[in-house]
């Protein structure tokens, strides 16, 4: 799998767990729905957990380039949900009124949907977080005979022919580390895992990715792991990454 197609893979694994999700509340009559036929419990319940669904999908995004959330998922599950139920509640009070009695609630009722709402956003996330495949992005050599590594024909002129260390995401940027030196290029971390393919290395972290030989000490504690690189660079390694590069034996 490349790093270009996990967008379009989280956003169908979301949709996925929100339909089923939407589908079992709409079965159960959730929330006061049991009165509702079938029919419009489908009609109410699957449209609304995708749209909670999109919502989430860019909560997710927008928290990742504030917050470094690896390492710590319970507080991924409790950012989400704050930051989607609120939003998701007034949307809600806005549409179930019209679907099941033709008008929208009284304002007053709008309190009273905040708790199922920020339930059910709770189980969503929590299931998105932890239920959820982890995904491990490794390159690899090529078994043997020259490889065309269409990355480094992105090394600026200065760093031309020197040996890659490490990519590390810098908001909008890569910051490329090598034998020779640093320098920064204009370019996503999921568009160049794509194009690292003929190096053998993983990504590390949400924002690293880490040639394989270049890893000379491993540092570990509560979980996580810091490799330690050529010239005393330091790249972290976040619980989401470290199974897979244990049982890849990188450590």
């Amino acid at each position: 799998m490349t790093g270009g197609e996990a967008p379009w893979r989280d956003a169908a694994r979301t949709a996925a767990v929100a339909v089923a999700i939407g589908g079992f509340l709409a079965l159960a009559g959730a929330f006061g729905s049991g009165g509702a036929s079938l029919t419009a419990r489908l009609a109410y319940w699957i449209p609304m957990m995708l749209l909670g669904s999109v919502w989430g999908l860019a909560s997710a995004r927008l928290l990742e380039r504030f917050v470094d959330l690896d390492d710590r998922p319970w507080l991924q599950v409790a950012a989400l949900t704050l930051l989607i139920s609120g939003p998701l509640s007034v949307i809600v009070w806005a549409v179930t009124g019209l679907v099941f009695t033709g008008r929208v609630y009284p304002l007053e009722a709008l309190p009273q949907l905040i708790a199922p709402v920020t339930v059910v956003t709770l189980a969503v996330s929590a299931v998105n977080v932890f239920v959820s495949p982890k995904r491990t992005i490794q390159t690899h050599a090529p078994a043997a005979g020259p490889a065309v590594v269409r990355f480094l024909d992105r090394l600026p002129p200065r760093l031309r022919g020197a040996r890659l260390i490490a990519v590390q995401a810098e908001d909008h940027y890569l910051r490329l580390h090598t034998d020779r030196g640093s320098d920064l290029i204009l370019m996503r971390l999921s568009d160049a895992l794509q194009e690292l393919e003929g190096l053998e290395g993983a990504q590390t972290h949400r924002s690293w990715w880490v040639a394989r030989d270049a890893v000379r000490a491993v540092e570990r504690g509560d979980g996580r792991a810091m490799l330690t690189l050529d010239s005393g660079l330091t790249a972290p390694v976040s619980r989401r990454h470290a199974r897979a590069l244990r049982d890849a034996g990188w450590y």
